[in-house]
């Protein structure tokens, strides 16, 4: 296979994987409605989901990742489309798109007798809770949390913390302007924003 159809070949299967995630969001959360205090809900834009997948699938094709990580980036392509367009949809982060792959890590991690995931979460996760707390799940839902936790098992403490803390101030940025141009001021869906970091980590860096 060429160089040039690699490229094309990841970026494809990326973006159809991606799509594939946003028809099991849209069946898991089709009778899920919006919280009150949460974010409004909107209308998820498949296009740019699929988009920034491929554009995944091309940083990967170019990295020249082995098989392995293109199976991991592969599931977390459907994971991360998943929770984009539910959190954009409805306000909410289904368990079976964060619990699910972040059981499957930490009990892969936990029979090696490696403890690389394990402590990660713990490390990463642990001042996301507490502002999910303290926020009383306003400000940051624990939706957010157990993405937060997915990322730090997959992609390490550190680069973890890279792409969340780039998350954290993207979306301060847009909340601010958000805010703004509405008369009563709502939360913005937070995961999108986390999902992305994760993504943009993943294909440049690669997992831990």
């Amino acid at each position: 296979m060429t160089h040039a159809t690699q490229l094309v070949a990841d970026a494809g299967l990326l973006a159809a994987l991606a799509f594939l995630g946003t028809v099991l969001a849209r069946i898991v959360t089709a009778d899920a409605r919006s919280f009150a205090d949460g974010p409004p809900a909107g209308n998820p834009a498949v296009s740019l989901i699929v988009g920034t997948a491929a554009l995944a699938g091309l940083c990967l094709a170019i990295r020249g990742v082995a098989v392995p990580e293109l199976g991991v980036a592969c599931v977390m392509t459907i994971v991360l489309s998943g929770i984009c367009y539910s959190d954009v949809r409805c306000g909410l982060i289904p368990d079976v798109f964060t619990i699910a792959p972040l059981a499957a890590v930490l009990g892969g991690d936990l029979l090696l007798h490696q403890w690389s995931a394990p402590i990660a979460v713990a490390l990463v996760a642990a001042p996301f809770c507490v502002a999910a707390k303290l926020s009383g799940g306003r400000g940051m839902g624990w939706g957010d949390v157990k993405l937060v936790a997915l990322g730090a098992a997959v992609l390490g403490a550190e680069p973890a913390l890279l792409a969340f803390t780039g998350a954290c101030f993207a979306a301060v940025a847009v909340a601010m302007v958000v805010r703004r141009q509405q008369m009563v001021p709502r939360p913005i869906a937070f995961a999108p924003y986390l999902a992305v970091g994760i993504a943009a980590v993943l294909a440049v860096h690669g997992v831990v």
